[in-house]
């Protein structure tokens, strides 16, 4: 299968799904790659760096016309679609379970898509969704702080300790790769950290990597309210693979949170843990609802496009190679991890979350 790495063109989003280094190994595998021309600019990679390793760059039209395993970071956006064709294989992050129309529009092209988000390992957690999580965690704490500045629509709070002052509460809901990611920073800057979870093994696991320096709360709608009530950040990072969130922030408890509070949902891929949650983007990120700022950007990695772009391409390579050396029949029928990433075929919904959506 030839590869096709596409330039991105969600809004701001610089990433690249494969960098020099990997495509390098790539060619040296016998497989032929195809790159957009300014592909890698956004990451910090030129068109030359990807000719240097025998990649061929191509225009738009030419990577859709000849390319068959189509691998890029984010799902296709309006002006892509209309070059898919059932001979394509898609592999990139699909986040379907948010976005029906895009789902209706893949399976009227029949093609074959696989999403990262739902690829699973033999011990069944998620190599490629992992990476950004841990991405999208600790800026979630970065760009949240930043929010909570008065010129920024927050409440004029510092989330870092000051000597003297009571210590700022930051809230996390969910405790897996996304929360342990933002409690580490949110720790390190002298915050006070709770971290929410309805899996008492979740919280478990956590109290042996952070020790008693983080408040650990089994969640239940009213212990979920306390916490927001005496938060000035609440992080969602709720996630069920494949589906689309559950919306554990209702409209009503929203009221109780302090004005000028700000709300992180990295959840908004998969649609949002907050009722009052919509997507938006690194050109225009908040919003505001009943006093409380809403931080909720589709691509949070993206804002960080040379250090996401590497470790992506480092952990993606090795999943790229066998689907092109192997083809889309075959590697379903030898991985259960890929099976478990196919999402569309032929025009039918394969993955499960998927068709209760």
């Amino acid at each position: 299968m030839r590869i096709g790495i596409p330039k991105e063109r969600k809004c701001h989003e610089y990433r690249v799904a494969l960098v020099p280094e990997t495509v390098a190994d790539l060619v040296e595998q016998g497989l032929d790659v195809l790159v957009e021309s300014g592909a890698g600019d956004g990451a910090g990679f030129c068109d030359d760096d990807y000719l240097g390793v025998g990649a061929k760059i191509v225009s738009q039209q030419a990577l859709w016309q000849d390319g068959e395993l189509i691998v890029k970071v984010k799902e296709p956006q309006p002006d892509e679609v209309s070059f898919v064709r059932p001979e394509h294989t898609l592999f990139c992050y699909l986040h379907l379970a948010a976005c029906h129309t895009l789902m209706k529009e893949l399976l009227a092209r029949k093609c074959y898509a696989f999403a990262f988000e739902t690829l699973t390992d033999d011990s069944g957690r998620l190599p490629l969704l992992m990476p950004m999580s841990q991405i999208a965690g600790k800026l979630a704490v970065l760009n949240g702080s930043y929010h909570l500045q008065k010129f920024a629509g927050g409440a004029g709070v510092l989330t870092a300790a000051v000597t003297g002052v009571e210590h700022t509460r930051i809230t996390i809901v969910g405790g897996g790769v996304v929360g342990s990611a933002a409690a580490r920073v949110a720790l390190g800057i002298g915050a006070e950290v709770t971290i929410i979870d309805r899996n008492p093994v979740v919280l478990t696991q956590l109290e042996q990597q952070f020790g008693s320096s983080l408040n650990l709360v089994l969640s239940s709608p009213q212990a979920l309210l306390r916490q927001l009530e005496q938060s000035h950040l609440v992080i969602g990072a709720v996630l069920i693979p494949g589906a689309a969130a559950p919306k554990v922030i209702s409209l009503d408890m929203l009221k109780h949170m302090p004005k000028g509070s700000v709300l992180v949902d990295v959840a908004i891929d998969q649609g949002g843990c907050a009722e009052s949650s919509r997507p938006t983007s690194h050109q225009d990120p908040t919003y505001e609802v009943g006093g409380v700022v809403h931080y909720c950007v589709t691509n949070i990695p993206g804002a960080v496009p040379q250090s996401a772009s590497v470790v992506l391409s480092r952990i993606l390579a090795p999943y790229v190679s066998a689907l092109a050396q192997h083809g889309k029949d075959s590697i379903i029928k030898q991985s259960s991890g890929f099976a478990n990433s196919l999402n569309l075929a032929n025009g039918q919904v394969i993955h499960p979350a998927l068709r209760s959506t």
